[in-house]
């Protein structure tokens, strides 16, 4: 079949970032279809329900779903709804003027963040998105980073090991921060944070080479704030990292994933409440197809 038309057949959020990142066409071209994020689909069931008090799911945050505003909004900026768009400027607002951390963290605004890693590199992703990246986060993140150069939302001694599942969060977190011109220098940090992700090859021990986790080997989406192997390439991918001989394994799994149509399935989802079901486990995904393929064109593999 031909993939690409199945993927300019979906949303407008699969649209935009086909036309940018396997296409290669300029803003011009994909211009309306991410301004289309916030009016049909998938972004515009996100902003539908949000409350009038700015929260999705009348929470900042939960722990075991995925329907309150810090999902909710790591989403929005995953479709890439533009922050200049009438509804999602609307949204922000709500977002700014009437969401904050609770009485726990000082009453902290939803795009301060809180103390986590991991929650705080996914606000700063919305962050950096929407026009709103926190120096604070960035402080925070620079100063718990560990001495082997990742992060651990479950330890505060920075001798510690990092643990995969928060560096990925604190990396995406920074980089977008990155791109969106932030003012601190974070480069160094982020150089080290993806030293300790490629230095294990993505996915195995740095002492013995083990496997660390077979459940990084199932590829889920949304991924929240979990880490797995197709999640770690198409950050270093969107980082500008060189492909090298030490993503060779993982590029392969990706690989080997793709049915014979050419599409790629979404293997399993992350149990909780979410707002928006996107894609069916077990049936062809578009975002699975999107990510694997700019993964595979980034690592030189060709496309068919």
């Amino acid at each position: 079949m031909d993939v690409t038309a199945w993927l300019l057949d979906g949303d407008p959020a699969i649209r935009w970032q086909t036309r940018r990142d396997l296409l290669g066409e300029p803003p011009s071209a994909w211009a309306e279809d991410r301004a289309a994020v916030e009016r049909t689909g998938w972004g515009a069931a996100l902003l539908d329900a949000q409350d009038p008090s700015g929260t999705w799911g009348g929470a900042v945050w939960k722990p075991e779903d995925w329907d309150a505003t810090d999902d909710t909004m790591l989403l929005l900026a995953t479709l890439g709804a533009a922050p200049d768009g009438p509804r999602m400027a609307e949204a922000l607002r709500r977002v700014r003027q009437g969401v904050d951390w609770g009485e726990e963290w000082g009453r902290s605004p939803f795009f301060e963040g809180e103390v986590e890693p991991c929650i705080n590199g996914r606000v700063l992703v919305a962050g950096a998105a929407f026009g709103s990246a926190s120096e604070r986060i960035v402080g925070l993140l620079l100063a718990d980073q560990k001495d082997d150069g990742g992060w651990n939302c479950y330890s505060e001694d920075h001798a510690d090991p990092g643990s995969f599942h928060s560096t990925i969060c604190a990396l995406e977190g920074l980089v977008a921060y990155r791109g969106a011109d932030g003012p601190t220098d974070v480069s160094a940090a982020i150089a080290r944070g993806h030293a300790y992700l490629l230095d294990r090859a993505l996915l195995r021990r740095k002492r013995d080479g083990t496997l660390i986790d077979e459940d990084w080997l199932t590829f889920r989406f949304p991924t929240y704030w979990r880490y797995d192997v197709l999640r770690g390439l198409d950050h270093l991918r969107a980082a500008g990292v060189p492909a090298d001989d030490r993503v060779a394994e993982a590029v392969e799994l990706v690989a080997g994933k793709r049915g014979g149509d050419g599409r790629w399935l979404l293997e399993a989802a992350i149990p909780g409440r979410t707002i928006v079901t996107m894609e069916q486990v077990g049936e062809p995904s578009r975002w699975q197809t999107l990510r694997a393929l700019r993964v595979l064109a980034w690592a030189g593999r060709p496309s068919a």
